[in-house]
């Protein structure tokens, strides 16, 4: 009997804490049309990862500056690894195009971002672009350094607390002009 009366009271908790969470949505191109966001705008929104991004690059012997990762050796070659985890903030720095966002996931250097845009095969979710593909491996530019990424980065899309984003305005004002009396 003890035990009937304390599954209501988890159920309760259970929901009071979810209401405080935040609801993470995929951003989407539908949601860029209907909310018509300014660039000034979307650098007001807090993004979140949906997946992990994993960018490695291959340090040749002579010419290795670490920048932001980590040396790993992989096939007994010296590579430098950046991991953003899923989940991590990011914000967007500026569009290079109106449906392009560099966003940056580390607070270092405005240098540290990477482009992401709608793609019609993922219902326009905006995911993690690619200069290009060659098989299962995209090439990015990040900290002006090219990186590669598995296929399985392409999946890695941006996403919003809703909650939030609706609070996200600016306050407007036309001014209508001034004639002599």
């Amino acid at each position: 009997m003890k035990a009937l009366k304390t599954i209501p009271a988890l159920a309760l908790l259970a929901i009071m804490l979810s209401s405080c969470s935040p609801t993470l949505s995929y951003f989407t191109q539908d949601l860029y049309d209907q909310y018509k966001w300014t660039e000034p705008e979307l650098k007001r929104i807090q993004f979140y990862l949906s997946n992990s991004i994993v960018l490695r690059r291959e340090l040749s012997g002579s010419k290795s500056e670490i920048v932001s990762g980590e040396i790993k050796l992989v096939d007994g070659r010296k590579v430098e690894e950046v991991v953003i985890p899923k989940g991590t903030p990011g914000i967007v720095l500026f569009l290079p195009k109106s449906d392009r966002f560099a966003v940056s996931f580390d607070a270092k250097s405005d240098d540290s971002y990477l482009v992401f845009g709608p793609n019609p095969k993922m219902s326009d979710r905006y995911v993690l672009l690619a200069s290009e593909w060659k098989r299962r491996v995209g090439f990015v530019t990040y900290e002006g350094k090219k990186w590669k990424v598995d296929n399985n980065n392409a999946y890695a899309s941006l996403m919003v607390d809703l909650k939030k984003v609706n609070k996200v305005s600016v306050e407007s004002h036309k001014a209508t002009g001034r004639t002599v009396n």
